[in-house]
Parts: C-alpha cells; sequence; structure tokens
C-alpha cells in the first residue's frame, strides 16, 4: 500500500477540476454490518486484527467516497485503538464519517460495536483515524470540498483532525531526516524502517 501511495503522490492534480461545493459531516456518514464467522477468527474464537483492519479500511473508504465523489486512496492508518475483543458469531457494526477535509486529503474517523446475538447487548470495541487522498482514473489528485462541521462533536473532531495532521507531518519529517542521516553515515544505503 505505501508503494501505491508514493505512486499518486507524485502526480500532479488534473487541470481540468472545478472547485468543488461543501459538504456536510452528515452527508459523509456510512454505516457497514458483519456477522463474525469462523474464517475470520484466530484460534480463541476472536476477530483478527487485521480482518477488523479490513473492515474499518472499507467502512472509511466509504465515508471518504460520498465526499469527494471520486476515486480514494488510503494514505494512511493514523490510530486504531483495539478496546475489546470480538467474538464469533457476533454482529459488528462500523460507522465513519469524514472528520475533516484538507486540499486533496481526508481524515475518516470510524467507530466500531460488536453486539451479541444471543443477549443483544452492544460493545465498542475500536475506533481509528485514516487519512484517504482523492485521486482521478488517472491518479492524480483531486481538489476534495470544504467540510461543514454542524454539532459541537462535529467542530470538537474538525479541530482535533487539524492537530492530528500537524502532528503526523511533523513526524513525517522526522523520519525523513532519519533516513537521510542515515543513509549519509551508510554510504547510501538505507535501514530496514
Amino acid at each position: 500500500m505505501r508503494e501505491h501511495a508514493r505512486e499518486w503522490s507524485k502526480h500532479e492534480m488534473s487541470s481540468t477540476e472545478t472547485k468543488p461545493i461543501a459538504r456536510t459531516v452528515a452527508s459523509t456518514q456510512s454505516e457497514m454490518t458483519e456477522i463474525i464467522l469462523p474464517n475470520d477468527t484466530n484460534t480463541l474464537g476472536n476477530l483478527l486484527g487485521g480482518r477488523l483492519m479490513h473492515f474499518i479500511d472499507l467502512t472509511g473508504a466509504m465515508a471518504a467516497y460520498r465526499h469527494s465523489r471520486t476515486h480514494v486512496v488510503t494514505a494512511a492508518m493514523d490510530h486504531i485503538d483495539f478496546i475489546q475483543p470480538v467474538h464469533l458469531g457476533d454482529l459488528l457494526t462500523l460507522k465513519s464519517s469524514v472528520n475533516r477535509a484538507f486540499s486533496t486529503s481526508m481524515e475518516v474517523g470510524v467507530k466500531v460495536w460488536a453486539e451479541n446475538t444471543q443477549t443483544g447487548s452492544a460493545l465498542h470495541v475500536a475506533s481509528a483515524y485514516l487519512v484517504f487522498v482523492a485521486i482521478d482514473k488517472n491518479g492524480r489528485r483531486q481538489t476534495v470540498p470544504q467540510l461543514i462541521p454542524e454539532t459541537p462533536n462535529e467542530m470538537r473532531r474538525y479541530a482535533d483532525a487539524l492537530l492530528r495532521r500537524e502532528h503526523r507531518e511533523a513526524e513525517s519529517a522526522r523520519r525523513k531526516q532519519e533516513r537521510h542521516a542515515y543513509t549519509e553515515q551508510n554510504n547510501g544505503s538505507t535501514p530496514n524502517s
């Protein structure tokens, strides 16, 4: 996925695009429900973490598509919390919405609940932040609409998304500098990070 992300980042923005309209957070909301089957679980009967990440990525992409109305690629899974295990037979409900739109990228938040099908009780089991980039069919970045937060929670998530972006950019610059220093010290070889 990282190679694909590097590929689209090299392309220039499409010259045929026009300034898109603004959209509300509510217009991006997406939901997906899955039943956890034996093929989704480990030897203890719990949902595999990688499978949950796949579901999160899909649900996040739905919100990003709804906002951008063009192709999107996953640029980063910024943060994920596995809070509770999900068990064989549980119903998994994932809900996503765009937290903030930047020029060509969007931060999407995803919350995940597991419902016990026997008791009907539901638990919050995971949360994640992902970054998607809008592209055209040729892989060129596309401008995305502005996002209009309306509720106090949407406004908080909107503000927090900017802080997370600033942190991502600072961390990226730090890693780039570290790779450069390592390469200089080791005659052109790169670290295995």
